[in-house]
């Protein structure tokens, strides 16, 4: 724990934990109250069976020296007025890691099945203690019979797009620990930096550990700071930092990107590139502002996806991954090495000669299967070496390695594919498992879009209904991933992980039977305490209102619903013109009773009010009227699930995205589909435009539509095209005028997916994304 924080001013929080007040989490799977309570104290021991205890009883020292400012005495001799740390290593069960737990006015005993099981009781205890300080801490009187649901509990760091200390990454691996997880993620190479030393390759780490720019702000970017960047860790650094997590139960997984995501070796060693005269600006997107020198192989600036990737037809390329994971391998003594794999693209493949070569000499189809040859290589090599392969769910593509296991991420096919070739998969999600995502659709600060609540992560049950009992066994267990694009601190780490963190270590060691919302939400209240101890930062989403947008009766408009978890706190909302800037008080506006009717074009603000004070963030909304608005729509096709907002009437609703990815969640996002709507006026409706509002964003591989064609029916069954638009206005719209006005009661809007990138642009031959935000109607 002496990574958590350094200097702390105790904070004297307004409760200790009570009878009633027994807030584990992750929820035990039995938990039975005695009576009474241990006295702990500086007369107290600590009293561990063998070395293998120690680990516990020290973590627990320095927890309790971190935040109640002593520690206790540790023996082997069993004395009273102790806490006992016994592991029952007779026991033969190294993937349960259960433990009992049993306190009661004499004393302590943890008792575990593996050391592990051991630790975890023990961090069981630290959430028994009050969380004021005291002389005395009072443990209440309990029996506790627990044990894990899944044997991977894991939490990712990308290092590549921001660098992290050592010091910041042992404190992520605490907060890992004090939630019982057991597997940290560390993503040590990307496009924009390369973070582990090589010691037969040194200009990895001089030359790709550092980029001579960033872009500011979201992609594309207002600019660059043209500011040097980057880090790396020495190997001595890995392995303190692999020492530490290890005394902790956690095993490092270390990732090092191939075939993809390869810039900053290859600006390090351009020979490793298809094209090494190629400079790394003739990838570059137009639209990101570039820093420094603009010739040869660089660093990357912006984010993204980049057709340099290491060539997959020179032996060298192999030889020198080899070389490197010869050295990685010695540092990380987990079974699993994680690869990569995803997001490579074939642009350069197809164009390199040696690569073609390759492909004809081995009887490979096309560029996947080229793929699946680099992986399967690779693995064959880490096989040899007694490790097992992971990489992310694009190693399916061609032919999934014979032993390797998949980290899911696109959403759970190709987990479900994998498992059901009995692979081993490790869930990840967008949808859940994306910390990188906002987690309110009140955003205050810069993220990468996308929208992934507390309430969702806790409700994710990573084994998939699409598997049956004995392929579900395939699924070793999900982790969230945290990738560090718009998170360039450590308080903005804190932010993006908690209190998400919490909900997942309950997702992954609770029974699906134990788990339940309300009762979550409750024992939240004493965590948000404990994050406060640990002067944590995290995001107070939970407090704030939230907003969703109704469909009115007879659809007549929207409705405004508020909601908010604090069952004391008023609500109250005030319409107001758009634009202004709006400070609630106390008493001003009206006391929310149900849903606030919407009928025309307002802006409009709700607050909650605790103790006659305003509590929280309020939340505004602008609301632009047209036609269209509050009217009964239909899809065709379905948007992509972790894209789908409110449904289709999220095109209907009144909002216009005016913040692209950052308010992702206003959009509807459709992966190589079309956006086909039906409207519905409920009449004959007068039309004179039609506008569909939509983004693009060539990084993330979202692009303007191919265009929009327009069809109105007066019965919903027979339509006729009045007209189409092909050209993006400078509004990001597609807008069909008409030359007079045409009455219909349905309007159907079918807007065109670019379909397959094309070479040359970002995450070429791949299936574009269709962002489509609001279809308006005058």
């Amino acid at each position: 724990m002496r990574s958590l924080i350094k200097s702390f001013i105790f904070l004297f929080l307004p409760f200790a934990i009570s009878a009633q007040e027994i807030t584990i989490i992750p929820q035990p799977a039995s938990l039975k109250r005695g009576a009474g309570y241990f006295n702990l104290g500086k007369n107290t021991t600590l009293v561990v069976q063998d070395d293998g205890d120690l680990p516990a009883a020290e973590f627990f020292n320095n927890y309790l020296q971190e935040f109640y400012g002593f520690s206790l005495p540790v023996s082997k001799t069993p004395v009273k007025n102790a806490i006992r740390f016994y592991t029952k290593k007779f026991i033969k069960a190294p993937d349960k890691d259960g433990y009992s737990f049993e306190a009661n006015s004499t004393g302590i005993s943890i008792s575990g099945d593996t050391y592990a099981g051991t630790f975890y009781g023990m961090q069981t205890l630290i959430q028994l203690l009050p969380l004021n300080r005291s002389a005395a801490l009072k443990i209440p009187a309990v029996s506790v019979q627990d044990a894990p649901r899944f044997n991977y509990r894991g939490m990712h760091l990308d290092v590549g797009r921001h660098f992290f200390p050592v010091s910041f990454v042992k404190k992520y691996i605490d907060y890992i620990t004090l939630h019982k997880m057991n597997y940290f993620h560390w993503h040590l190479t990307d496009d924009q930096g390369w973070r582990i030393e090589i010691k037969k390759y040194p200009r990895l780490t001089t030359v790709g550990g550092w980029r001579n720019g960033t872009i500011i702000g979201r992609y594309p970017g207002t600019g660059n700071d043209g500011l040097h960047y980057g880090g790396f860790y020495t190997q001595e650094e890995i392995r303190e930092v692999v020492a530490y997590a290890a005394q902790r139960h956690i095993t490092v997984v270390p990732e090092i990107e191939m075939p993809g995501h390869a810039s900053a070796a290859i600006a390090a060693y351009p020979e490793l590139s298809c094209f090494p005269e190629e400079p790394t600006k003739n990838y570059y997107p137009k639209d990101c502002a570039w820093a420094g020198d603009s010739t040869g192989k660089q660093v990357q600036q912006t984010w993204g996806v980049f057709d340099d990737v290491f060539c997959a037809g020179k032996e060298n390329t192999f030889q020198f991954l080899q070389d490197v994971l010869d050295e990685v391998l010695p540092l990380f003594p987990s079974r699993m090495i994680h690869v990569g794999g995803d997001e490579c693209p074939k642009a350069n493949w197809k164009k390199c000669p040696l690569c073609q070569q390759r492909m004809k000499e081995n009887g490979l189809k096309d560029e996947h299967e080229l793929q699946s040859y680099f992986i399967q290589r690779m693995e064959k090599y880490l096989n040899g070496k007694g490790r097992k392969l992971i990489g992310w769910d694009e190693i399916l593509e061609g032919g999934l390695a014979p032993n390797a296991a998949v980290m899911s991420w696109r959403g759970e096919s190709g987990g479900i594919a994998a498992a059901k070739q009995h692979h081993e998969v490790v869930m990840t999600p967008t949808d859940y498992a994306y910390f990188d995502y906002s987690q309110t659709t009140n955003e205050d600060s810069v993220t990468i879009g996308g929208f992934v609540s507390l309430e969702k992560v806790y409700n994710y049950n990573p084994i998939p209904a699409a598997l049956d009992a004995e392929e579900g066994k395939y699924v070793l267990g999900a982790q969230a991933n945290l990738w560090t694009e718009y998170i360039k601190n450590p308080r903005k780490v804190e932010y993006m992980i908690f209190p998400r963190l919490t909900a997942l270590s309950e997702v992954l060691w609770s029974a699906p039977q134990k788990k339940n919302w309300n009762d979550f939400e409750k024992r939240m209240q004493v965590q948000f305490n404990r994050y406060n101890l640990w002067k944590a930062n995290y995001s107070r989403a939970f407090f704030d209102l939230r907003s969703s947008i109704l469909p009115a009766p007879g659809n007549k408009g929207v409705l405004w619903k508020l909601e908010t978890k604090q069952s004391s706190a008023q609500i109250r909302y005030k319409k107001h013109a758009a634009g202004i800037s709006f400070v609630p008080t106390p008493a001003e506006g009206m006391l929310y009773k149900t849903a606030v009717p919407i009928t025309s074009s307002t802006a409009i603000t709700g607050w909650s009010v605790m103790d006659k004070t305003v509590k929280g963030n309020g939340i505004s909304q602008e609301f632009k009227f047209n036609k269209a608005t509050g009217k009964k729509i239909t899809l065709t096709t379905q948007p992509a699930g972790k894209y789908a907002s409110d449904g289709a009437f999220a095109l209907v609703n009144g909002v216009q995205n005016e913040k692209g990815m950052s308010r992702s969640r206003e959009f509807l996002g459709f992966e190589g589909t079309d956006c086909d709507a039906t409207i519905d006026f409920g009449q004959i409706t007068s039309i004179n435009e039609v506008i569909a509002h939509t983004l693009e964003q060539r990084g993330s591989w979202i692009y303007y539509p191919q265009g929009m064609e327009v069809f109105t029916s007066a019965d919903g069954k027979q339509f006729n095209s009045i007209g189409s638009a092909n050209a993006i206005t400078d509004q990001k719209t597609l807008k069909l005028e008409l030359a007079s006005p045409v009455k219909a009661r349905y309007l159907r809007v079918w807007i065109k997916n670019k379909g397959i990138i094309p070479t040359g642009l970002p995450g070429a031959d791949h299936q574009a994304w269709l962002f489509v935000d609001e279809i308006e109607v005058q």
